[in-house]
Formats: structure tokens, C-alpha cells, sequence
């Protein structure tokens, strides 16, 4: 199995996987993961290492925007096999640990069904396991404030809302976000196309979300690698507001 992987940046990988992004950050024989897509993107995600030269074994830390099944799917696979530690803010590590959910409920899916797009992007989260219990046994905060000791350099971002404990990561070195479900390009369940909020049923607190998009608005970069969607080109600023300004 070939993965979709497209090179944005040196050293910077977006991979397209069923209906979710991940991303790769290389520095010589080590790599960064963010991000891991559903269980059923198990595959794919360990394509996706092998078509940038790399392995899993050379995986230093799996980062975890936010411990939603299509992006926490591989997590505690990659830990359980490999040993690589699994990071995320300290307000999502219980999510992670599945001590709760804060995730869209299959009831309000049925009864936003009637919209397009919702029922066959159910039905492929279901396949791919979008409701199956992943949790990782034993994830971890980051262990330092700022800039992490990583391939990229990233530095986490706080953007709760679509969860507690979501999490950006800037790359300043390179102009890169990546914004996880805090600011998207796309989504099988949206007709629009570019920035923008994910629709308000995949939202724990829609609010908090919207307020977040003002921190990333924040931040300089050109490069908008988002957990649904096409990379988006252009400053990281206007995105964030172009997509509140959509949400209001």
C-alpha cells in the first residue's frame, strides 16, 4: 500500500489518509509523527514513513493534536510495538486514556444525517473505526514548555474548544501550522472549501473553539497543514480570520 504523501517544506510531509491528515517532520535519521489517522490507517501510516526514507523504529515521539479516533488510531500501537512515547497537553493525556470522551455521539450524527455529506463520512468512520476503543495506556504530557527537542522544533499551541486539550504545533523555523482540527481546509461534511471551523457537531465546546482561532491568528506562517483538507498557502493570520469571519 502507497500512501498519498506530499513534501510541503524541507523535512515536512502532509500525508492525506481516509478523510484525515498526518503529518512527518524528518531531520536527519529521525522523525517526528503528528498525528497517526484512524485504526484503519494503520497501512498507510507505516507507508507513509517508508515512502519518506524513513521507520517507525525511527519514530522519536508521536505528538497527538487531540485524542479523537481518526487522529489517535495508531498511537498506542506505535507505543505498545516500538516504544515511542505518545505526547499531548496535559488537559487531553486523560482523554487519551479514554477516562472520558469528548467526542461527537453516533445519536447527533443520525440526527444531523439529513445534511450532505454526514451519513457517507459516518459510515466510513465506522469502517475505519471511528468508534472502536484505542486508548493509550500510558500517554504523556510535553515535557518542557516551548519549543520541543524534535525533528521540527515544534511548539505546541493551546486551541481548545473542538476538545480540552487540542493542541496546534508551530514550526516558526519553517512558517508551518499544523492546526489539527482547530482550523481545517475541508471536510466531507462541509460544502465549503478553504479555512474554516469544522461543522458545530464535531465541536465540544463550539465557543472555545471559535476563540482559538484568534490565538493561531497569532501566528506567523505561510503553511497550513490541517487535520482535514488540502494544505492551504498564504499567511496563517488571514486563514484563521477568514474561517471566524465564516463562523460568525
Amino acid at each position: 500500500m502507497r500512501a498519498d504523501v506530499q513534501q510541503v517544506a524541507d523535512g515536512t510531509y502532509l500525508v492525506h489518509g481516509s478523510n484525515t491528515n498526518w503529518v512527518i517532520l524528518t531531520e536527519g535519521d529521525t522523525v517526528t509523527l503528528v498525528d497517526t489517522g484512524y485504526p484503519g490507517d494503520r497501512e498507510r501510516v507505516l507507508a507513509s514513513l517508508a515512502q519518506v526514507g524513513s521507520s517507525p523504529e525511527a519514530v522519536a515521539t508521536v505528538l497527538i493534536t487531540h485524542a479523537h479516533n481518526d487522529h489517535l488510531g495508531s498511537a498506542e500501537y506505535l507505543r505498545a510495538t516500538y516504544g515511542t512515547p505518545v505526547h499531548l497537553h496535559e488537559a487531553e493525556v486523560p482523554h487519551a486514556r479514554r477516562e472520558f470522551l469528548h467526542q461527537v455521539s453516533v445519536g447527533t450524527v443520525l440526527g444531523n444525517g439529513w445534511r450532505p455529506g454526514v451519513l457517507p463520512w459516518a459510515v466510513h468512520a465506522l469502517r475505519s473505526g471511528g468508534t472502536a476503543h484505542v486508548p493509550v495506556t500510558a500517554p504523556q504530557a510535553f515535557p518542557t514548555a516551548g519549543a520541543l527537542d524534535l525533528p521540527g522544533r515544534p511548539v505546541p499551541v493551546h486551541t481548545p474548544g473542538h476538545t480540552d486539550g487540542h493542541c496546534a504545533y508551530h514550526l516558526p523555523g519553517t512558517g508551518v501550522l499544523i492546526s489539527g482540527d482547530a482550523l481545517v481546509s475541508g471536510h466531507p461534511t462541509s460544502r465549503v472549501k478553504g479555512p474554516q471551523l469544522l461543522p458545530d457537531m464535531f465541536h465540544h465546546e463550539r465557543s472555545r473553539a471559535l476563540a482559538s482561532l484568534n490565538v493561531l491568528a497569532e501566528l506567523e506562517g505561510e503553511l497550513l497543514l490541517p487535520g482535514h483538507g488540502p494544505v492551504h498557502r498564504g499567511p496563517v493570520r488571514d486563514a484563521a480570520r477568514r474561517a471566524r469571519e465564516r463562523a460568525l
